[in-house]
């Protein structure tokens, strides 16, 4: 099966000016052609994810893979893959490759292993090297695995492996010609205009990516295809800091005159349209967009050089314009950061959507290199998918999440049926806390131990992502094998805010005013305040807690986060795995909920609380520098796998040079004081309620919700609400 352009048009709506969110298209922006703009306009209506295909391709006649390794297994998937999935080329593409599978989208290879339609888990949370691979060429693969094997010291099972490797280039080298003779056949029957954007597009296709690029077109088509395959087999990676990759390719085409910014921009504009592949448009859970197609902007290469180039500027063009939520963008600032890139990151996020977000590129190297890293690779940093930091090419990564508040809820006795225990003062009812805590740490250490299977036989088969994780031919073993340069499982805490400040109101309610026995308190809490609401509304009213730059309110918060790091710190490493700590929820403040009780700072039972490491909702309100001060006095440079602020401002703030100045003045402020991450979304809850209401009217109005935006009428009831929920700063 192949598209070529069949589908039906979208309806003229769509192209239509309207309120904040409810065009698809940028209409105050207009850089790119009509076509382009059309074509993003089919991408984002979901037209390509309607198109998907449940194909149900099966292994369970393959006799002759009956006693093979899960590699292997995996492997002649990814051949059937390559062999059976239908090819899309729409008409006026001029990127193709395109994920058409349905079943990969669930996170698993698109293959069933037998009729019971078993199939094997993928690989996500995870930058390839596809910088490598780019100078390389799958050549270049093909030569590193046939030196490795003439090296010798090789077990059966690692020849197995390498095996695996060799049939995963076949299948790819496959689908690629797949797509050549497609070309062809749209070549015979076309017109002359039609035939000549078509030779153009093979000709960008034929030599990559088995070679190195020799053109920015190329290397664009070379990166995008790559990067498709993976996701056609089930593989959600993210993709890296494309300026770095592709920048050289530009400034080359430039100086020799074959290629005009505009062009560039336009081919740039189709990978990004070519990333909306699996948009649903359709509610349900945490969004339409979370797949972790992650790129990373700006800052410094190995060497330490500035890697600021027009690629730069012509992807936040494009998203300016074309409003694609679908690559959340993370740009590494430090202290040389052009001022017009200042300038282009400020006016593309008062547009909103969250789409482009910000690293303190110098105290993210330092906190990587006081972990241990070597610097040339601290440099080279980027993300998981989402926002946390790992070392692209070189990383298989996992986090272990889990929920402060929780423990000090079990300490407390809120949610066991148990009367709480006595504590003669707050110190000691602190200690029973940190004990909690240190059993935690010591239950996800314990579990670190044990990631991933020493036995090949036991380890998940990836042999389609191993290609692209340095170290795995060189160790002839699998990525979920220890194949791996690092191997990462980071422990990461949650509510930290809301557990400092229920343990502030603890200190001076119960230990130091005696207003309550803890017992009774904790009773309170029990009963969700049920006759105590002007107990809660006294609370919420007189206290100033985390996110307002109060003294008294940091240092609590603080000391547990300094106990969280005291306990990660004591085994950064043993048994061959990393343990960088991070502080994240990733909209587990909505889920974790059912473990949760009415909290001590005024919370409610079921009341979403503080998302990642940033205030409880509604508790913030001395603005967003006061917000950012007290973020960045917990001294993050010791969280080696980072944490995010996330901030939400009110649009009509942002308006004018007066907005724009505001905006960079945050990023100072912010890189000056010592944060990590920063998620700044610009969206009044207004245009929110009125989303919920009148779904149809805002179908691309993109909100950032953790490590990743999503389109918000395509979010549950409850996400939504979490959004809404969040504090809004003028």
């Amino acid at each position: 099966m192949a598209s070529e352009g069949s589908a039906k048009t979208p309806r003229p709506d769509l192209f239509e000016s309207g309120p904040r969110g409810a065009s698809l298209i940028n209409e105050e922006t207009k850089r790119l052609s009509e076509s382009t703009r059309h074509l993003a306009g089919r991408a984002l209506s979901g037209e390509w994810r309607r198109a998907l295909v449940d194909q149900g391709l099966s292994l369970a006649s393959r006799d002759d893979l009956k006693d093979a390794s899960p590699e292997k297994k995996y492997a002649a998937g990814v051949l059937l893959i390559a062999q059976s999935a239908p090819l899309r080329i729409v008409e006026g593409e001029k990127i193709v490759g395109s994920a058409t599978l349905k079943l990969a989208t669930g996170h698993i290879l698109p293959v069933y292993l037998d009729s019971t339609k078993k199939t094997y888990n993928s690989v996500s949370h995870v930058t390839p090297g596809f910088a490598d691979v780019l100078k390389t060429g799958y050549k270049g693969l093909r030569r590193e695995i046939s030196a490795r094997r003439l090296h010798g010291d090789l077990n059966a099972s690692q020849i197995d492996f390498l095996e695996a490797l060799e049939l995963c280039l076949e299948a790819a080298s496959l689908w690629h010609r797949r797509h050549l003779e497609l070309l062809d056949a749209l070549m015979a029957k076309s017109q002359e205009a039609s035939r000549a954007h078509w030779q153009t597009v093979r000709a960008n296709l034929e030599r990559v990516p088995e070679n190195p690029p020799a053109s920015f077109y190329e290397a664009t088509q070379s990166l995008w295809f790559m990067f498709s395959f993976q996701r056609l087999c089930g593989n959600w990676p993210g993709i890296g800091r494309i300026d770095e990759m592709l920048g050289p390719y530009l400034a080359d085409d430039l100086q020799k005159g074959v290629l005009t910014l505009a062009e560039a921009r336009e081919i740039l504009a189709h990978f990004w349209i070519k990333g909306c592949d699996w948009i649903t448009g359709e509610s349900g859970g945490s969004g339409d967009a979370q797949f972790y197609q992650n790129i990373v902007l700006a800052g410094i290469d190995a060497e330490g050089r500035d890697i600021v180039n027009e690629v730069t500027y012509l992807v936040l063009d494009i998203v300016e314009e074309l409003r694609i939520s679908d690559f959340p963008i993370a740009v590494r600032l430090n202290e040389r950061t052009p001022e017009k890139l200042l300038q282009r990151i400020a006016e593309v996020q008062r547009l909103g959507g969250g789409i482009v977000a910000v690293y303190n590129e110098p105290l993210i190297i330092d906190a990587l290199v006081r972990f241990g890293y070597a610097e040339q690779d601290a440099r080279r940093f980027a993300n998981d998918g989402c926002w946390e930091i790992q070392i692209p090419g070189e990383t298989c990564f996992s986090y272990l999440p889990f929920d402060v508040l929780a423990l000090l809820q079990k300490t407390l006795g809120v949610t066991t049926e148990t009367p709480p225990s006595a504590h003669e003062d707050f110190e000691s009812l602190y200690q029973a806390f940190r004990r909690e805590l240190s059993v935690q740490m010591e239950t996800i250490q314990k579990r670190a131990d044990l990631w991933l299977a020493e036995d090949y036989r036991q380890a998940a088969p990836s042999a389609l992502a191993s290609l692209l994780v340095k170290d795995c031919i060189e160790k002839a073993r699998g990525y979920y094998n220890r194949g791996a340069r690092y191997t990462a499982l980071a422990p990461h805490a949650g509510g930290l805010a809301d557990t400092g400040n229920s343990l502030l109101v603890i200190k001076k309610l119960v230990f130091e005013d005696k207003a309550y026995s803890l017992k009774a308190f904790v009773e309170i809490l029990r009963k969700n305040w049920a006759g105590h609401e002007a107990l809660r509304r006294q609370i919420l009213s007189e206290f100033e807690f985390f996110g307002n730059d109060n003294p008294e309110a940091d240092v609590m918060t603080k000391r547990v986060f300094d106990d969280f790091l005291e306990l990660a710190w004591s085994v950064k490493e043993r048994n061959g795995v990393l343990r960088p700590a991070g502080v994240s929820t990733f909209g587990r403040e909505n889920t974790w909920l059912s473990q949760r009780k009415a909290a001590a700072h005024g919370q409610l039972e079921g009341e979403t609380l503080a998302p990642n490491f940033g205030a409880t909702p509604g508790t913030d309100t001395q603005g967003p520098t006061a917000l950012i001060k007290s973020h960045c006095a917990m001294d993050l440079k010791r969280l080696p796998n980072g944490t995010v602020l996330d901030i939400k401002i009110h649009p009509k703030s942002l308006e004018g040079e007066n907005g724009l100045g505001a905006l960079i003045g945050l990023y100072r402020v912010f890189l000056k004081l010592g944060g990590i991450f920063m998620h700044l979304d610009a969206v009044d809850q207004a245009t929110l309620l009125e989303a919920q209401k009148n779904p149809e009217k805002h179908r691309n109005l993109a909100v950032r919700v953790s490590g990743w935006c999503a389109r918000f009428v395509t979010l549950n009831r409850d996400w939504q609400n979490m959004i809404i929920r969040r504090t809004l700063h003028r």
